[in-house]
């Protein structure tokens, strides 16, 4: 059994593998000293260097030294690490991708063999330690290879365990839902100011929508009672919400969200 000088080994160095390193750190999962992280970027280096962590530029060196290593980089750039992957000691490594829409046999067969893979998916809060993420035990994957990601993510925010069929649709529901939100937010401070709340238009939109995910987390209550609640008959909440059932904007975004989910299926084909 080969003795790791890492347990954990990041090839890509982004924003996102900076939030799951500083959440490690932060909730004491793993120590600096036992991960390393390669980038081709020197700044990005940099960024983990400063937290403790040892860097370097080749994927291969993360490979060749890490019990886990996990794939944090664009799906376009994936064929590049090929090279890398076929030096993954498929009996004592295991893989983890936060890659969207590349399956785990994708990687598996890039390498040029099974792998034991496990696929994440985050979402940007993981940021703020208030991150979802999926994680899916890959065909070739033994039981127990999702322990660690399980930790790393849980430290960022919340982690669920699923199947990988699954990880598409989780993909248009969580892993692109925060950008829905923003739009929504978008929308509501353009009103505001057009309102003549311009000064006060983002303290207003970003507080409400924080007391309102609070709310709805705290609660307990589904969404629509919720929305029950606040909707007074004859008055101006149901007269927004009868212009949007109007409109059709919950179907619309329901369409929305399930074109994310064909569009990861692309990518992944």
């Amino acid at each position: 059994m080969t003795q790791w000088k890492y347990d954990l080994g990041f090839i890509g160095a982004g924003n996102m593998a900076e939030a799951i390193a500083k959440a490690a750190l932060d909730k004491r999962v793993l120590a600096a000293s036992r991960m390393i992280a390669a980038d081709v970027s020197q700044e990005r280096r940099e960024v983990f260097a400063a937290l403790g962590i040892a860097v370097c530029a080749e994927p291969a060196q993360v490979v060749r030294q890490a019990g886990q290593v996990l794939l944090a980089v664009k799906p376009q750039t994936l064929p590049q690490l090929a090279p890398a992957l076929g030096e993954v000691n498929a009996d004592e490594q295991v893989v983890l991708s936060i890659m969207a829409g590349v399956s785990a046999a994708k990687i598996g067969s890039l390498a040029g063999r099974p792998l034991r893979i496990v696929r994440i998916m985050p979402n940007t809060p993981l940021m703020v330690g208030q991150g979802m993420a999926a994680i899916a035990l890959g065909a070739d994957a033994r039981e127990g290879d999702d322990a660690l990601a399980v930790q790393l993510f849980e430290a960022g925010g919340k982690a669920l365990r699923v199947a990988e069929a699954q990880i598409d649709a989780i993909t248009a529901v969580s892993g692109s839902g925060p950008a829905y939100v923003f739009y929504l937010a978008q929308a509501m401070e353009e009103a505001a100011a057009e309102l003549g709340l311009g000064e006060h238009a983002r303290t207003l939109v970003r507080q409400t929508i924080l007391g309102a995910a609070q709310l709805m987390v705290q609660s307990g209550d589904p969404p629509a009672e919720l929305r029950r609640k606040v909707t007074s008959p004859g008055g101006t909440t149901e007269a927004a919400i009868r212009h949007m059932d109007g409109n059709s904007t919950r179907q619309v975004i329901i369409d929305a969200i399930k074109a994310a989910e064909k569009r990861a299926r692309e990518l992944g084909a």
